[in-house]
């Protein structure tokens, strides 16, 4: 699977203000990645393309893979707090219709818009049949956490009564996925239209409902 270019480096916002020298190399890969895809990138075409030495650059990262999985952690940050790198969501006292809303939100429109996001992405799930291990610590360190965290705020809001919240947040998380590739990865927002908004509306009013009705 050929990789789209990506040259927006923009989108490499730093990890912490004293920590260039890691943006920089984050920089570099995200250029050698998108453009070269997984298996053909290397960590010297990473260093070349970063401006440091490889001596450096794995003073900083071990190894391919843990350097591909924080930059997919890097980027998934701006879709925060869908895909959150903490240990709960970050207002638990918002009503499920509000918090719900808000998730499909921020999803649908800073996921959407990282087109460099979307090619690692995309790259996951090419290679995962060559590199299973990657797309494992994918779910392991991206999905997990987020399903995770959803279902436990599913399952302590009183005026929802799922009987199994982990699967009430699969199918609201894989709602969301399952757009974002037809539309997005598959190129299919002209054969398949469906505005953002409408879906939003359509999902958190599908999740209320099933959520009061398993209370009757």
């Amino acid at each position: 699977m050929q990789p789209k270019p990506v040259n927006d480096l923009d989108l490499i916002k730093p990890l912490r203000p004293s920590n260039e020298k890691a943006d920089q190399i984050l920089a570099g890969a995200l250029k050698i990645f998108t453009s070269q895809g997984y298996a053909a990138a290397s960590m010297d075409r990473i260093a070349k393309a970063a401006g440091v030495s490889k001596p450096t650059l794995y003073s900083y990262f071990q190894d391919k893979e843990g350097l591909f999985m924080a930059l997919v952690r890097h980027l998934t940050q701006s879709c925060d707090p869908l895909f959150p790198h903490r240990p709960a969501i970050s207002d638990p006292d918002l009503p499920p219709e509000v918090l719900l809303r808000q998730l499909a939100d921020k999803a649908l429109s800073n996921f959407a818009q990282n087109p460099a996001l979307l090619t690692l992405i995309r790259l996951i799930i090419g290679e995962s049949e060559r590199f299973p291990t990657l797309a494992q610590s994918f779910v392991r360190e991206i999905q997990k956490p987020m399903l995770e965290n959803l279902a436990t705020y599913l399952g302590s809001q009183p005026q929802l009564h799922f009987p199994d919240p982990m699967v009430a947040a699969r199918i609201f998380a894989g709602s969301l996925v399952h757009f974002l590739i037809v539309q997005k990865l598959m190129q299919g927002e002209e054969i398949l239209p469906l505005d953002g908004d409408r879906l939003a509306d359509g999902l958190v009013a599908v999740m209320m409902a099933a959520g009061k009705k398993a209370d009757v």
